[in-house]
């Protein structure tokens, strides 16, 4: 069981990192995300490089933001340091199945790997991660009926084993944690979920935005941006959400989710 002391310590590491990609994405700081921030971690007096790399996969694939955004390769340095987190402790194989029948947190992790390791090698860097890591199964698809209501067998099939819809509160939430995945580059059964939900991620950001939880509501967004980009037709003005969320939302993750967003809106130059 992992300490509430261990927890605040990776989470400020991830933090960390976060302000690292976006300074990259910004073109504020250097375009070493990974490797810098792992670095630092072992040249730093308290420094844990260990915790450094557990916060590479805290984050995923936004670590990955400057180069996907931009089509640049990852350094070689980068490479390494994603390979190193990913080997360090392997993905489970098999992945743990889909909720509610598996483990939520453990499913989430396997997807934010894969997002990890699959944006690494289409974005064609110098080598690949050490360990590869298997597809995880669907997620629920959503269903717009009701906001909680999770039906055991729909006649319409969909979701993990083509069975599962979930209403629309928890599916926008367990999407918002998915929301490293939302980068140009990567396609998928969360993407086809996403594809098939554009209400219930309209609905989720407006939620979260009317309750001021802005890290959500930023993540879902995020989704919402990936969708318009991929061509869908949106319930809402996803750039409106997004400056909004801007403007008002603090955090290092938030801001890197905004940003992103903004990338994939075409509100600010590639």
């Amino acid at each position: 069981m992992i300490s509430e002391r261990a927890r605040t310590v990776y989470r400020e590491s991830a933090d960390h990192l976060a302000r690292r990609a976006l300074d990259a994405l910004l073109g504020a700081g250097g375009a070493a995300v990974a490797a810098a921030h792992v670095e630092a971690a072992a040249s730093e007096p308290e420094g844990d490089p260990a915790v450094a790399l557990g916060a590479v996969r805290i984050l995923g694939a936004d670590i990955l933001a400057p180069y996907a955004l931009t089509g640049l390769p990852p350094s070689e340095g980068e490479t390494a340091a994603i390979g190193l987190a990913l080997g360090a402790l392997p993905p489970a194989d098999p992945p743990p199945p889909a909720p509610p029948e598996g483990p939520e947190q453990a499913w989430t992790v396997a997807w934010v790997d894969w997002g990890l390791a699959t944006a690494l090698s289409r974005l064609g860097s110098a080598g690949s991660p050490a360990i590869p890591v298997p597809l995880p199964q669907a997620p629920p698809w959503c269903d717009d009926s009701a906001p909680r209501r999770l039906p055991s067998s729909p006649a319409d099939g969909g979701g993990s084993g083509g069975s599962v819809r979930e209403g629309w509160v928890p599916w926008s939430i367990r999407m918002g944690q998915l929301a490293s995945l939302a980068l140009p580059g990567l396609d998928g059964p969360v993407h086809a979920a996403a594809r098939s939900g554009v209400l219930g991620l309209a609905r989720g950001a407006t939620r979260a935005t009317l309750r001021r939880d802005f890290p959500t509501a930023a993540r879902i967004t995020r989704w919402l941006a990936w969708l318009h980009a991929d061509g869908a037709r949106l319930p809402l003005d996803p750039a409106l959400l997004t400056e909004y969320i801007g403007l008002v939302g603090g955090g290092e993750r938030t801001a890197l989710d905004t940003a992103i967003a903004r990338r994939l809106l075409g509100l600010e130059p590639v």
